[in-house]
């Protein structure tokens, strides 16, 4: 029971050793715990502020890269409409050209065989010439006297002409 009803000089003590180790820590350990406590809570407050910013950063970064996606995007449709529109053009361009290649080649060729008919007609008719004459020297060398001698002859002269 002495430990419920303890004595004077046992409080005494006890009061005299709880003041003595409270004004111990109060001397050396309490400014040196409590100004870690607030450096503690200002490194805290700080890096909760540092986090906030940087949040705030990672969504103007976000939508900066948005912006740009976007921006991107309406600028490759661009270039692709750009791109298109110059390729139709080439090709029309080379169809015409082509087209009037077709038409110089076909005109040159037209001119070439008109004019090789042509020659092909005139040497025809030369020899066609040269054939009769030679034709008609041979049926006045010989002196037929028959009318009807004198076509078999030519028939027979007309049959053996190779016309080139």
């Amino acid at each position: 029971m002495e430990l419920l009803k303890p004595e004077f000089g046992t409080l005494f003590w006890m009061t005299l050793s709880f003041l003595a180790v409270l004004f111990i820590l109060r001397k050396f350990a309490w400014k040196p715990i409590l100004s870690a406590l607030r450096d503690r809570e200002k490194s805290i407050t700080n890096a909760l502020s540092e986090a906030e910013n940087a949040r705030k950063e990672i969504r103007s970064l976000k939508e900066t890269n948005e912006k740009i996606i976007l921006q991107a995007k309406t600028e490759r449709t661009v270039i692709i409409k750009d791109a298109k529109k110059t390729g139709d053009k080439i090709v029309n361009n080379a169809k015409k050209e082509a087209e009037k290649e077709a038409r110089k080649l076909i005109e040159k060729t037209k001119q070439s065989i008109e004019s090789e008919k042509n020659l092909a007609i005139k040497e025809i008719k030369q020899e066609i010439a040269k054939l009769s004459l030679e034709i008609a020297e041979k049926v006045l060398k010989k002196n037929l006297e028959q009318d009807e001698q004198q076509e078999r002859y030519i028939d027979k002269l007309i049959d053996n002409i190779k016309l080139s």
